[in-house]
């Protein structure tokens, strides 16, 4: 195992925790600077990443003041959140391909913008973006289908870390 991921995984939580931050950062990049709404299902990921962000800060500051169970529970606690945002977005993926049907609240379209924002609060009725229709694709993923992906790699990284791979000491907290 390289140095780098050994140390990665010794700071798991505050990683996990930066992460994270990264990952809403990306998402709140698409809407502001993209114009790419989020729709419910989009929200709900967001909201995993808020989870795993707090999960992670307090589990490192926690381990910071000597609390040995602390980063290990925080790992194990980061890995059932990301594995529950890898099954919100593969639940969102598969609306996209039309695999199953999105919940009933996804509905309409649109993007962002400063005169859509002007017209909303002239009385035009406001659609919400479709959690149905992919807004972006890369490599012929959806940004749901990528959230998958990383997610899935994030879980996998929390839970070598609570395993106690990279550590020099493999002891038992």
């Amino acid at each position: 195992m390289s140095s780098v991921l050994r140390s990665v995984l010794k700071f798991w939580p505050l990683a996990g925790a930066c992460a994270s931050a990264a990952m809403l950062a990306i998402a709140h990049a698409f809407e502001t600077f993209g114009g790419l709404a989020p729709c419910t299902l989009c929200l709900y990921q967001r909201k995993v990443y808020w989870i795993a962000l707090a999960i992670g800060l307090i589990g490192f500051a926690l381990g910071y003041v000597r609390l040995r169970w602390a980063p290990r529970t925080a790992n194990v606690l980061l890995a059932l959140a990301f594995l529950a945002g890898a099954g919100i977005a593969a639940y969102h993926a598969g609306a996209e391909w039309k695999w199953w049907p999105g919940p009933t609240t996804c509905s309409g379209g649109g993007v962002v913008s400063a005169a859509g924002l002007s017209d909303f609060m002239h009385g035009a009725h406001y659609a919400p973006p479709r959690c149905d229709e992919a807004a972006w694709r890369m490599l012929g993923l959806s940004m749901a289908g990528w959230n998958v992906l990383i997610s899935l790699g994030l879980a996998c990284l929390s839970l070598m870390a609570a395993l106690g791979k990279g550590r020099d000491d493999v002891s038992d907290d």
